[in-house]
């Protein structure tokens, strides 16, 4: 039986899928985003070492509190970054009519990779919700933010839309970086074409992972800029809903 490498569970996550999660963290992310809060979460060594049955006797334990609305979220770090062992653990939970859900950043995903992309097709049979991190629309600005380019992670959201996944976006707005209205408008518009779309998640910067990087002893590319205000991130989810609303408005006038 495989075995993954896990950073942590968390039995009653309220922010990460529909209704109430069994949460399990994934070691390991190719991503360098400036924000990111769990930066023990990066390296590929590390977590604890624990196969499929040893996860889902842990979700048994507390099974009441997920069957009626939630279920399992893998998150990270980034889950793709083990997909084999991601796979056999969204099997093990379906074949129990558990709802799984990813929270991902995309980075891993490649469709000019035919053997991966054969991966991920037996990762969707057995995923029901894909929470896609999409960290900046632009190209350059996303290299700037998070040290990676963007161009595999907006196909990603072409394949989910192909294999009839459903999909939530979430984007961070952090002062300075991500909050340019352009860039927001850009995003929606893009998003917008997307059937599969099912949410927007519009999350403000927050300041909190800074003192774990200073306990690292890692340095914290953001020092220095403050939290987003929750009324200004409101007000900046309104302008990513003004993109997706102009996409949708094309499309149907073109259909």
């Amino acid at each position: 039986m495989l075995k993954g490498r896990i950073h942590s569970i968390e039995s009653f996550g309220t922010v990460d899928g529909p209704g109430t999660r069994f949460v399990v963290f994934f070691q390991g992310c190719p991503m360098r985003c400036a924000y990111c809060h769990n930066p023990d979460t990066q390296p590929l060594e590390g977590g604890t070492e624990m196969d499929v049955d040893e996860i889902y006797e842990q979700y048994l334990r507390n099974e009441a509190f997920y069957i009626h609305n939630g279920g399992v979220t893998a998150t990270g770090g980034e889950p793709l970054m083990q997909i084999d062992f991601l796979t056999e653990l969204f099997a093990k939970f379906r074949q129990h009519n558990v709802h799984t859900c990813l929270d991902t950043s995309g980075i891993a995903f490649n469709r000019s990779n035919k053997a991966l992309l054969q991966k991920f097709d037996k990762l969707m049979e057995v995923t029901n919700l894909v929470m896609l991190d999409i960290k900046h629309i632009d190209p350059e600005k996303h290299k700037e933010l998070v040290l990676q380019p963007n161009d595999n992670i907006l196909d990603f959201c072409s394949y989910l839309n192909e294999k009839h996944i459903d999909m939530w976006i979430r984007h961070v707005v952090v002062p300075g970086y991500t909050d340019v209205d352009e860039y927001l408008y850009k995003l929606g518009y893009f998003i917008g074409q997307f059937e599969n779309l099912k949410a927007l998640d519009v999350l403000p910067y927050h300041t909190m992972g800074e003192v774990k990087y200073e306990k690292l002893g890692i340095e914290y590319r953001l020092k220095g800029v403050p939290a987003m205000d929750k009324d200004k991130a409101i007000e900046k989810k309104q302008v990513i809903l003004d993109g997706i609303k102009k996409r949708r408005e094309e499309m149907k006038s073109n259909s």
